[in-house]
């Protein structure tokens, strides 16, 4: 049974939905440990990405628990696919420009700081171990790497989103886009009516 919504959670969802990023996306390719892909939906939710697209082709797709995402897979939606090739082609068609992460160097390569984060953004992160696939940099539109200037050169995945999903914030914010909706008001209207009954 649903309990009654009162004004203040009313006025809290309502400014969350405001502030939702409506072309600003996260892509987990075959993210092994669930509490990592919590990490990161907490991470998308603080930033307002309010949809991430989960492609496990070579893993199961993650139980997350409710307890080690602190709810957050409940205020965002997980959108699956078993394809690199059908998720992008979807994402692409709704004019998004993807970034994969990669470490390495290549002629598409850039640093996270030379991005334009404030388009159709979607941020492709990769598996603990191998990283992102070949297949997912080859269809993508421009690989980067967070600067590192350590004897380590690599960071936790979920480290490595929160980063990408704060400078996408910082960019933003300076565009004032979290000061109005990019949200029709029949979108909103739904949405809110939506985050109402979570």
């Amino acid at each position: 049974m649903q309990t009654a919504l009162t004004p203040k959670r009313f006025a809290k969802i309502s400014e969350v939905v405001l502030k939702r990023q409506k072309y600003l996306t996260l892509v987990l390719e075959n993210i092994h440990d669930p509490h990592n892909v919590s990490a990161i939906l907490r991470s998308a939710d603080a930033v307002g990405v309010g949809e991430v697209y989960l492609i496990y082709n070579t893993n199961k797709f993650p139980k997350i628990g409710k307890f080690s995402s602190a709810s957050a897979k409940k205020w965002v939606d997980l959108i699956r696919f078993k394809s690199v090739e059908n998720c992008f082609e979807e994402l692409k068609s709704m004019k998004y420009r993807i970034y994969t992460t990669y470490i390495e160097n290549t002629d598409k390569s850039r640093t996270l700081f030379d991005l334009n984060l404030t388009g159709r953004t979607a941020i492709v992160l990769g598996n603990e171990h191998t990283g992102v696939s070949k297949e997912a940099i080859e269809l993508s539109d421009v690989s980067f790497n967070v600067p590192m200037y350590g004897m380590v050169q690599s960071l936790n995945v979920s480290v490595t989103a929160a980063v990408c999903l704060y400078e996408a914030l910082r960019q933003r914010s300076g565009k004032g886009m979290y000061e109005r909706s990019q949200f029709t008001k029949k979108e909103l209207r739904e949405k809110l009516e939506d985050y109402s009954r979570r």
